[in-house]
């Protein structure tokens, strides 16, 4: 098997690639638009520098070679969402060739304009020309995927590096769009237009199944329906050469000076794999723990500023486990809230000095996501402090005891679980300010001299 991906990502820019029109802001159809996005007669475009300054951070990003010029050409194909019958694309010179992300090869990376958006409403469609001329790149790679799922887990690691140049915002791995080249048994198959990530891998899982069965005898475009499950055939597919790239000559030549790469490359941060790396070794992480708290560039940063006064290994736990488990639950973002380093500190602090238990920190994290509060204060506030007097855990133990029969004798016999509810009703007798370790501790010592009648 071997998949080659073609991923087409919007840069994060404030106006379009050859128009000052914006790239956001009204929904309504055909409203951010103007002559030369909508390809009427005697429009000329002018390219965004900060699109193409966008586009040679990834390329740089991604370790492809650059050219010293590039310039732009015109896709010829005839399309009810491409007013102007063609699309302003890079095709003979483009932006980067050659780069590498982990093991997979890039074999260009190129800027170009994206076509306006078909709505189909019953046996009607409707264009809105509202994306038309929103820039984009496409990344186009080697066929050196052999399976779907290498192909997903490469996708989120380029979303990641993306993020970490600040150019893409992932509102979900929902909105990654991509082309997909796929051969197993016969010739290459491309499967167009499959959006987010989920979809990439269950439309190649489907390919590859049905070519196993139906090999493919000529090139061939599928489209993929996500509802059915299934790809379908659009048309024999045709060669670049079918397009009749031709030199745009309302748009000059462009250059690419050694000091414009040199400026650029000072912009990139670490990123993402390099973090990682940093991660477990400086901080001693495991593989995991580093990859997922490096996957999101606000959460690498909160982590780095917690580990500066916390140990780095009880701040990735609660960061990585409980902070993500509460924002996953509560359907947020951790970009989406205002949560301060030095208030994580100070409850990690709280747990590290045994003042408060898991439980009650875990209760202050869901709090704090709401909105922002000194944990200190508030476990002092509200009496929330761990029962620190072993005699005040003993009586309670004694009095769960006392009124557990049942369950001691259950203990008596072996059962461990019965150990673990008479620890739960000594912390909700204690209203969860007992040390679950001291309870258990003090229950093992009573029960061992505890004779059942």
């Amino acid at each position: 098997m071997k998949i080659g991906i073609e991923a087409h990502i919007q840069l994060s820019t404030l106006s379009k690639i050859f128009c000052s029109c914006p790239t956001s802001g009204s929904e309504n159809p055909n409203t951010l638009t103007c002559p030369t996005c909508l390809g009427l007669p005697g429009s000329k475009p002018v390219l965004n520098k900060e699109a193409l300054h966008q586009a040679i951070k990834v390329a740089l990003a991604l370790n492809c070679s650059m050219p010293t010029e590039t310039f732009f050409s015109r896709k010829n194909y005839f399309f009810p969402d491409l007013p102007k019958s063609y699309q302003i694309s890079q095709y003979e010179i483009p932006i980067g060739i050659n780069g590498k992300l982990e093991n997979i090869r890039m074999r260009r990376i190129h800027l170009e304009e994206d076509p306006g958006a078909l709505i189909h409403k019953g046996n009607t469609t409707l264009i809105d020309y509202n994306r038309s001329g929103i820039p984009l790149i496409e990344i186009v790679t080697e066929p050196d995927f052999k399976s779907p799922n290498e192909v997903r887990l490469f996708l989120r690691k380029l979303i990641t590096i993306l993020e970490y140049l600040s150019i893409y915002t992932r509102k979900s791995e929902a909105t990654m769009k991509a082309d997909a080249n796929i051969s197993t048994t016969g010739e290459k198959v491309e499967i167009k237009n499959i959006t987010g990530l989920k979809e990439i891998e269950r439309a190649l899982e489907y390919e590859a199944a049905r070519q196993k069965k139906e090999p493919a005898e000529q090139q061939e475009t599928r489209g993929w329906n996500s509802e059915k499950g299934i790809t379908f055939l659009q048309r024999t597919k045709e060669e670049e050469s079918d397009y009749g790239y031709i030199f745009d000559s309302d748009l000059p030549k462009i250059e690419i000076s050694k000091s414009l790469q040199e400026e650029i490359k000072k912009q990139i941060p670490e990123l993402f794999l390099e973090k990682v790396s940093r991660f477990k070794t400086q901080y001693k992480l495991q593989a995991e723990d580093a990859e997922t708290l490096a996957a999101e560039k606000e959460l690498a940063e909160l982590f780095e500023q917690v580990a500066t006064n916390i140990d780095p290994l009880l701040a990735a736990k609660w960061l990585r486990r409980d902070l993500m488990k509460v924002l996953h639950y509560n359907k947020k973002e951790l970009k989406e809230i205002k949560i301060d380093a030095m208030h994580i500190i100070e409850l990690l602090t709280l747990v590290k000095e045994r003042k408060i238990n898991d439980a009650t920190a875990k209760e202050l994290l869901i709090k704090l996501i709401e909105k922002p509060f000194s944990p200190r204060e508030q476990v002092k506030k509200h009496s929330l402090e761990m029962l620190s007097s072993e005699t005040e855990i003993e009586d309670m133990c004694k009095e769960v005891i006392k009124n557990n029969k049942s369950v001691v004798e259950d203990y008596k016999k072996g059962k461990q679980e019965a150990l673990h509810y008479l620890i739960g009703q000594v912390m909700r007798l204690s209203k969860g300010k007992a040390d679950p370790k001291e309870t258990e501790k003090i229950l093992k010592r009573l029960l061992q001299k505890t004779v059942v009648s």
